[in-house]
């Protein structure tokens, strides 16, 4: 790490709709961050409603028929959230230093290289009352908590209407309802913007207060990309910076071996990625903030010396050796586990029938489909009653879903108004077009397997909340998405939180029994499987522009490849053999992938 840290080196990434909606709840007493998705209102509203009554508080209901009633919705529940973790801090502080205390457990679950944990364990080896009274008085002083950071994914962000049909403003749209939200809530945290660009939306954050410095150079709420590449990364920064706003972190993902949504990149690999933003960190830092002093000079506001803009990274980390690589080579501020997080029942939401497939799953269970109505890559579970109800869907004649939430309608193709492509309107239109046409397509199947492929996630991924915690109302579908990164294979059985910290620190290996990869190799053979892929989907009916693409796709795994070699030699904290083993199977991925195409 480029300077010490007291609290914790990793945060929860957002799981789902649903998934980690409370995880802040469950962890942010204990100095652990985590981020809440905050596109489905309606999932949130009940969840507001359950954790209210839990708290001993008053449930005033919000409704769907009530004037901007997404945005107020999320403020109440993160208002409420951000109250229940104070209380339950407070709370914390106060608490003798026992075992069995939440305030022993905060320090336990301190990574060693903590300077907090440091004096944590000096203070329990003092012999003088006085002097360990005085210690864990200070000890208490240091205690932070972690964040309560929100997601937006955002090209999701469909236009609305007022109850009398009429279409609203772009203020009103999902995305910036969902902004808005946050933006008017409690908290001083960071919203987390994902899955590209959306002018509409990053326009809007200019008409808050928040996310912008105060007389100390501080920001109430902070701006946090997740982002794939440097070059995205860095256009996205600049575009904001011209408006005045900074963004404040990097959230590198890796482009298939994550949970949820999966972006290819071109090609472009982890570790020559992490290696870009690392070697131009400094100039970006420069270029970003020229940019945005004369921005907020417009604006009235001042600023002294430049934010600070941290990096981190996500996405098939499995080990402690690979995290602490990624911490010290890359010299990054912290990392994200999610998908293991899945399998820890006191932190996210899985319903019982989902967590025990997870915990027998295999390798095979894990794959990259077209499910999405997106349009995007998405990992998806072969185990998951959604994926078990789409086929039984297709075997009934009767595919596709009803489409009640309609966070994902975006096609205009047979209606004037858009519909989501994984509804039983959509997917009725088009079979029917494709039955239609004479001769019939050689490459029908193909297609009607496109058309049946695409799954109902608005629902879906956040039913195992509601399953969870017994919120779902009668004759609602029981359904379950779930989108876990193919690093979840790696581990097999419930763990509690305490578990999956130590070894994330090292403590303990939960994978000890297991022959897996390295996160990059793991990377790189999702990459070539999806170019394998995509040169066979496309095999008779490869234009100019596609084929340019796939060339170039190789090229970037071949460049990646040459970058691992060079890597490998500079891992010191694995075996030699372990590292022999990595330049082989880079050897024998190489030769495989040259052979192709």
């Amino acid at each position: 790490m480029s300077k010490e840290n007291t609290t914790h080196t990793f945060h929860i990434p957002v799981l789902g709709l649903g998934y980690s909606v409370d995880t802040p709840i469950k962890v942010s007493h204990l100095g652990i961050s985590s981020v809440a998705s905050i596109v489905d209102d309606e999932m949130i509203e009940r969840m507001r409603k359950f954790h209210t009554l839990k708290n001993g508080e008053t449930y005033i209901p919000i409704l769907s028929s009530e004037h901007d009633f997404r945005s107020r919705r999320i403020t109440a529940y993160l208002d409420l959230t951000e109250r229940i973790v104070n209380k339950q801090f407070e709370n914390l502080r106060q608490q003798p230093f026992e075992e069995g205390n939440d305030i022993t457990r905060y320090f336990d679950l301190l990574p060693d290289t903590s300077s907090l944990k440091k004096r944590y364990k000096k203070m329990l080896l003092s012999n003088d009352p006085e002097e360990k009274k005085w210690m864990q008085n200070a000890l208490r002083n240091c205690l932070k908590k972690g964040a309560i950071d929100v997601n937006i994914m955002s090209k999701v962000d469909k236009l609305n209407k007022d109850v009398y049909g009429e279409i609203l403003t772009d203020d009103y749209s999902d995305a910036s309802a969902a902004l808005r939200g946050f933006a008017n809530s409690t908290l001083t945290s960071s919203l987390i913007l994902s899955a590209g660009m959306n002018p509409r939306l990053y326009n809007y954050l200019e008409n808050f207060r928040d996310f912008y410095p105060d007389e100390n150079d501080k920001f109430r709420k902070k701006i946090i990309l997740k982002v794939s590449d440097f070059r995205s990364a860095f256009i996205q920064a600049k575009f904001l910076a011209k408006k005045g706003i900074w963004v404040s972190e990097f959230r590198i993902e890796s482009g298939l071996n994550c949970g949820g949504h999966a972006f290819a990149t071109e090609g472009y690999l982890l570790g020559p990625i992490l290696e870009e933003f690392k070697e131009r960190k400094e100039e970006m830092l420069t270029d970003l903030f020229s940019l945005y002093q004369a921005a907020i000079e417009l604006k009235g506001y001042k600023i002294s010396k430049t934010p600070e803009i941290k990096i981190t990274v996500q996405g098939g980390i499995g080990t402690a050796e690979e995290d602490q690589f990624l911490l010290e080579h890359y010299q990054v501020n912290a990392t994200g586990w999610g998908s293991p997080f899945l399998l820890v029942p006191e932190v996210t939401n899985v319903d019982e029938a989902t967590l025990k497939d997870l915990a027998d799953a295999e390798s095979d269970d894990y794959y990259i489909s077209n499910s999405s109505p997106l349009g995007v890559l998405f990992n998806n579970f072969k185990k998951s009653s959604a994926e078990k109800q789409r086929l039984e869907r297709i075997a009934a004649g009767r595919p596709g879903s009803p489409c009640k939430k309609k966070y994902l309608v975006s096609n205009t193709e047979f209606t004037s108004e858009p519909i989501c492509t994984a509804s039983r309107q959509y997917q009725h239109l088009k079979i029917k077009q494709l039955q239609e046409i004479d001769p019939r397509p050689a490459d029908y199947e193909d297609q009607f397997n496109a058309i049946t492929e695409k799954l109902c996630l608005c629902d879906g991924l956040s039913t195992s909340t509601l399953l969870k915690n017994h919120l779902l109302k009668s004759r609602e579908n029981l359904a379950v998405s779930i989108c876990p990164g193919p690093n979840l294979a790696w581990f097999s059985k419930v763990y509690s939180l305490d578990e999956m910290v130590s070894h994330i620190y090292g403590k303990i290996d939960l994978l000890s029994k297991v022959s897996r990869p390295n996160m990059f190799i793991n990377e790189l053979n999702l990459y070539v499987d999806y170019y394998k892929k995509d040169l066979e989907t496309n095999a008779h009916k490869l234009n100019e522009k596609k084929n340019r693409y796939l060339i170039k796709f190789k090229e970037q795994l071949l460049t990646g490849i040459d970058y691992y070699k060079e890597l490998v030699p500079k891992i010191m904290n694995q075996t030699l053999d372990y590292k022999a083993e990595m330049i082989g199977q880079l050897m024998g991925i190489e030769m495989e992938l040259r052979e192709i195409g």
